[in-house]
């Protein structure tokens, strides 16, 4: 009976608000227009009223000498360049929960814009998190929303931030949606937000008996009578009342924020860089952007199915003519250069060495060279096989088993391989695997980027089956395909060279080609660190009973 009562006191809340807020607003109306009947101050006049408090701006801050010093701030509007919180809630409800969900919540839009703070918090969430599991919110949290903060960090808070000794931010939205973040990325030492009630691994989508989190209560409550050193908020009086408390305030003007071009931060200077992360969503899903998303999902779905059907039953040039039609830009450079076997040489394929970014790269490469390739891949689910219109091959990860597998597919044509064994979204090459390179020394290396603007094509902890549709479902898809000169007998096997001394080549040859930076990481971190597991999609028809 929780659960019923609770809801009712929320609904019971929200009405109270609407008519609370009619009425202020009639009101309001009346005062302004009061000067009609016999008021002789016009309403338009300025007020000669002074604010109660008045700090300097964010940029006044000097960040010398300040390695002992402590600081207290929020995370909305001070360290981020938004106060809107819509947008994270909007993310844990649709890569968390579901499309039902984060509907549900673009619905709530209208009501949102006449509550107060408070209670628009309540409400958005009561519908991003009811019936939520705890693990989900946990991936969210590590694996999606990371990159949308930092790419919504304001530099010049984040400087006052990391010059301090002790950092401590207080926020009214649920701690769990920024403390992974502040903590890992902003090394952060405590972060006092609002609590959520959980019921077993789920939560409940109310608060829990601690309440609402007023931030000037709780920095009172959390320092007592001593001050921290520095506090940063934004103009409004809720966080005037907060930094009041501390020994020096500033204040992150939104005028600074969207006109200076000292706030924004660039990828360079991210306190930790951001090379996994996971989620469909390829922007910020604001109010507006939302509902242009869901607009655009219907005929995203059949542009989608469009886009593949072509792929599998018309000829390549057609099929190139017919997706460019739809809004999809292929940029192919280098493709008339081709390598194949010489005559006088034993008849073997030329071995494609692709960075890669999805599963469609083999197909594009392909569609680029018009002639039939042989893609060998880790991990394929069933779906992607059948829609393939190109021959793939899946691996065992036994290396014995592997090398032997491609040496006969390179005697009868042309193959592709990704050393990187999985994909990666961000400028960065993970390590190349070694084995491609003592298989074949008719080598060419081949460089593939991707752009996106709704989707991203690549998941790791949710359906692989559905990653070329969510491509394909972009407005307008971008691929780029460079196939760079074959590689140089001196520089392959067959010269001399070791094994991991080509693929340490080729990754650094295809990272120049692309701006991209090579690493050491490899599929098992990335899929460790998104999904909890190695990546792995078992096989059922091997299984046995």
């Amino acid at each position: 009976m929780v659960l019923p009562v609770e809801l009712i006191k929320l609904i019971d809340l929200v009405w109270y608000q609407l008519l609370a807020n009619s009425c202020h607003r009639a009101a309001r109306k009346v005062r302004n227009y009061g000067f009609l009947f016999g008021n002789s101050s016009p309403p338009n006049k300025p007020s000669q009223q002074q604010p109660p408090f008045s700090f300097p701006s964010v940029t006044k801050c000097v960040l010398e000498g300040r390695d002992s010093a402590t600081i207290a701030c929020d995370i909305f509007g001070a360290l981020l360049k938004s106060q809107s919180v819509f947008p994270y809630f909007m993310l844990v409800a649709f890569e968390g929960g579901s499309v039902i969900r984060a509907f549900l919540l673009l619905l709530s839009c209208p009501i949102l814009l006449v509550l107060d703070y408070e209670l628009k918090l309540r409400v958005m969430i009561f519908i991003t998190f009811c019936g939520l599991r705890r693990k989900d919110m946990e991936s969210v949290g590590r694996a999606v929303l990371p990159k949308f903060y930092l790419d919504n960090l304001n530099l010049q808070a984040y400087e006052v931030l990391a010059s301090t000794g002790s950092k401590f931010v207080f926020t009214s939205v649920p701690r769990v949606m920024v403390e992974g973040f502040l903590k890992e990325y902003l090394e952060v030492d405590d972060v006092i937000g609002t609590e959520l009630q959980t019921v077993g691994h789920y939560f409940t989508g109310f608060l829990s008996k601690s309440g609402f989190l007023v931030k000037h209560r709780a920095l009172k409550e959390h320092f007592g009578d001593k001050k921290p050193d520095v506090g940063l908020g934004t103009s409004s009086l809720h966080d005037h009342l907060f930094i009041s408390l501390c020994k020096e305030a500033y204040v992150v003007n939104k005028e600074d924020s969207k006109s200076g071009s000292n706030s924004v931060m660039p990828r360079q200077k991210y306190p930790k860089p951001v090379i996994f992360h996971d989620g469909r969503l390829a922007f910020l899903p604001t109010p507006s952007a939302t509902l242009a998303m869901f607009m655009w999902l219907p005929l995203g779905i059949i542009l989608a199915i469009f886009r593949i059907s072509v792929g599998i039953f018309l000829p390549y040039k057609i099929a190139l003519f017919l997706v460019t039609l739809t809004g999809l830009n292929l940029s192919a450079k280098g493709c008339d250069n081709s390598t194949s076997a010489k005559p006088d040489q034993e008849k073997r394929g030329v071995l494609y060495v692709c960075t890669h970014r999805t599963l469609l790269d083999p197909v594009f490469l392909s569609t680029s060279l018009c002639k039939p390739l042989t893609a060998v891949t880790y991990s394929l689910s069933k779906m992607s096989e059948i829609i393939a219109p190109i021959k793939t091959v899946r691996l065992t990860r036994d290396r014995k088993k592997d090398g032997e597998t491609m040496q006969k597919l390179l005697s009868e044509g042309d193959l592709v391989v990704c050393p990187e064994g999985t994909t990666c979204r961000e400028p960065y090459l993970l390590r190349f695997s070694s084995l491609f390179a003592e298989l074949a020394d008719e080598i060419v290396p081949v460089a593939i980027n991707t752009n996106v603007t709704m989707f991203y094509g690549t998941t790791a902890s949710g359906l692989k089956c559905l990653d070329p549709i969510f491509f394909l479902m972009n407005p307008r898809p971008g691929y780029y395909v460079e196939v760079l000169g074959k590689l140089p007998k001196d520089l392959t096997c067959a010269g001399g060279k070791s094994s991991n001394e080509v693929a340490n080549y080729i990754q650094r040859k295809l990272a120049d080609a692309l701006g991209f930076e090579c690493t050491t990481l490899t599929r098992k971190d990335k899929y460790l660190m998104l999904a909890g597991n190695e990546g792995i999609v078992q096989d059922n028809k091997r299984k046995k009973p």
